[in-house]
């Protein structure tokens, strides 16, 4: 289905960029497409700046987040007849001029889906905390909901205005926008992204209302929330149908291209190394006879390579790294490491020192992973690397 442009609107959320709003507004109506623009409760003059220009205004009467304002463009979007709304930022940072990449985008695969326009900083003006935050943002989201996206903090996005109205969105500040991907994706929705530029003014000139301490705090809290139900067994609210996945019947059919699959899947330096990392630490944990079971439904949840999963943990089996945990457990419980090393002492007792035992495997476990992943992550670059020369593919 092609998405109508005169079924678009363009939403600037506003809160004191009273200074570039206009030029902004300006350039967006350009495109030929109406433009919205919702004071988010500023205390400067923003929207007389704005007067005679032609674009529509609302106004929230107290600041409520960059959430809230893209919602109530949503809404407003929704009650006029449009069925999408293009966001972008009023400070400057996005080039309206560029919101039909996104809207190509769009019209080239399913609709309804959220399109993205990930920002190429490559402007020695870039902050390394946006390099380091978009790449953090990417991780968690990347865990959450198994999408690889490029830019998942870019506030250019074109949002399909009743999906997204739809999901159940509680947040209202710049946590808003991790959770309508995540949950977006959850609800059959495809997320994609499009290249397009983005400009960051020196330190001295640059306005931004991102408070490091309260909404890093925030992120942090949605991301620990995401990811707690991702793990949880329960099914999501379902918005459009999700892809066809290959029948339990045709794996059984093809157990070596199951197998292959199971293997490649989820198989780059990087996520390899997550993997390899995450079953060192279960593998540490006292989880009794389920380790295995544990870390692949863990896997399954996160998008992560089972297979080296599993193949890792297996460093953890009885008795060295059990009995490495058990001790230093102890230790940091009683001040003393168990020196008696009895057959008494070390299996018949093991029931009394789970507790022992788990202390001991929230340090070994990740330390044992960080250097298993770093092993894994650096070989297998290298083996790409190797390969790549004599001209293989990876």
């Amino acid at each position: 289905m092609k998405l109508d442009n005169a079924k678009i609107l363009i939403v600037i959320p506003l809160y004191n960029h009273g200074t570039s709003v206009a030029a902004v507004a300006t350039r967006a109506l350009e495109t030929g497409l109406p433009v919205l623009v919702v004071d988010d409760g500023s205390t400067d003059s923003g929207l007389q700046s704005l007067k005679g220009q032609g674009c529509a205004t609302l106004r929230l009467t107290e600041n409520r987040g960059k959430g809230a304002a893209i919602k109530t463009g949503a809404s407003y979007a929704l009650e006029n007849g449009y069925q999408a709304i293009v966001t972008v930022d009023a400070d400057g940072q996005h080039s309206p001029l560029e919101i039909p990449l996104l809207v190509a985008e769009a019209n080239r695969g399913p609709w309804p889906a959220i399109i993205i326009g990930a920002r190429e900083m490559i402007q020695d003006t870039v902050p390394r905390s946006s390099h380091f935050g978009k790449a953090f943002s990417n991780f968690w989201v990347r865990l959450e909901c198994g999408c690889e996206l490029a830019d998942t903090q870019s506030g250019m996005r074109l949002y399909p205005v009743e999906e997204i109205l739809a999901l159940d969105l509680p947040h209202c500040c710049y946590d808003f926008e991790i959770e309508v991907l995540v949950k977006s994706v959850w609800s059959g929705l495809e997320v994609r992204d499009v290249p397009v530029s983005v400009h960051y003014p020196p330190a001295d000139e640059r306005v931004s209302h991102f408070r490091k301490g309260l909404d890093n705090w925030r992120l942090t809290k949605l991301h620990t929330t995401l990811v707690c139900r991702r793990l949880l067994p329960l099914p999501h609210k379902q918005l459009v149908e999700g892809k066809a996945k290959l029948e339990p019947l045709e794996d059984a059919k093809h157990p070596l291209r199951t197998l292959k699959r199971i293997c490649q899947e989820n198989s780059s330096p990087f996520w390899l190394a997550v993997a390899v990392f995450s079953g060192l630490f279960l593998g540490a944990l006292p989880l009794i006879a389920c380790h295995t079971l544990a870390i692949i439904y863990f896997c399954c949840r996160l998008h992560l390579n089972k297979v080296a999963a599993v193949a890792a943990s297996q460093f953890c089996m009885p008795p060295l790294i059990p009995a490495l945990c058990i001790e230093l457990g102890h230790y940091m419980l009683h001040g003393e490491f168990i020196y008696d090393l009895s057959w008494q002492r070390w299996l018949l007792e093991i029931p009394e020192r789970v507790w022992e035992w788990l202390l001991g495997s929230l340090v070994v476990g990740p330390v044992l992973g960080l250097v298993g992943a770093s092993l894994v992550y650096f070989s297998s670059r290298k083996f790409i690397l190797l390969r790549s020369q004599k001209g293989e593919t990876p």
